[in-house]
């Protein structure tokens, strides 16, 4: 298991492809609208992934550069994307790599920048941002309690019981701490969403975060035979009621 925590996904680039979630198109389109994004102009996606928030700024025909810490991560986007002329990608670490003299209209992360230094993160994208550019910073939260109370509070003995990883998600990140760095907030907006698994198939989703893909190996088995049995038993469905959430900084 990689020792640098923001290389766990890299482990798993395929599943990562298959079962991370895409976010409401329409905040998608409200990034666009905010910063005009489109040909002449340029952007950075710091962290994409494999893709997931990654096709409506391609689409946009801009300039469109990410850089990506996981190399394996960085092969399945090139895999997807490298047909596309307006598509670059670099496989390095945002912290540290030279962008020489770089700079863009848009720089934007799905959640990603939180496993950044929150000093380092706001700092290197304020030098790199043109002035009146803007950051965009995506997340999700999901709530599937309310849908299920019975089968959440299963689920979470099993989280009691069991959960057990080597590598706990400790990041400290304020996404409204923008200001802090120079630059301008503009809003935070959310969009809804659903989504609906079954039993194998949350387990899956599960296994895309980082904290599940780091369980130690003598409780993997137990949680996720635990987890499965919790939601057969309460119907063999999750629902998931999301919120897709972006914060808006202006340079």
């Amino acid at each position: 298991m990689a020792t640098d925590k923001r290389l766990v996904f890299d482990s798993i680039p395929d599943k990562f492809d298959k079962w991370r979630v895409k976010y409401n198109p329409a905040l998608f389109d409200y990034v666009k609208s905010v910063s005009g994004l489109g040909e002449g102009k340029s952007c950075l996606e710091i962290g994409p992934g494999t893709g997931q928030a990654s096709d409506f700024a391609i689409d946009s025909g801009c300039d469109y550069l990410a850089i990506e810490l996981g190399e394996h991560l960085a092969e399945k986007m090139k895999e997807k994307f490298s047909s596309r002329p307006n598509f670059h990608i670099v496989n390095a670490d945002f912290e540290t790599y030279d962008f020489g003299d770089k700079k863009f209209d848009l720089i934007y992360s799905a959640a990603t920048i939180q496993w950044i230094k929150e000093d380092v993160a706001y700092s290197r994208v304020f030098d790199l941002l043109k002035d009146g550019g803007i950051l965009a910073m995506m997340l999700m939260r999901s709530d599937y309690k309310t849908p299920n109370p019975a089968m959440y509070e299963d689920i979470q003995k099993v989280y009691d019981k069991y959960f057990v990883t080597d590598q706990p998600y400790n990041q400290k990140f304020d996404y409204m701490n923008g200001t802090s760095y120079g630059l301008t907030f503009i809003e935070e907006k959310s969009f809804p969403g659903r989504r609906e698994y079954n039993a194998d198939e949350h387990n899956e989703y599960l296994g895309t975060h980082s904290t599940h893909i780091t369980l130690n190996e003598k409780y993997r088995d137990l949680f996720f035979d635990g987890v499965r049995d919790a939601v057969i038993k309460h119907g063999n469905k999750v629902v998931f009621e999301d919120q897709y959430v972006v914060y808006l900084y202006r340079k």
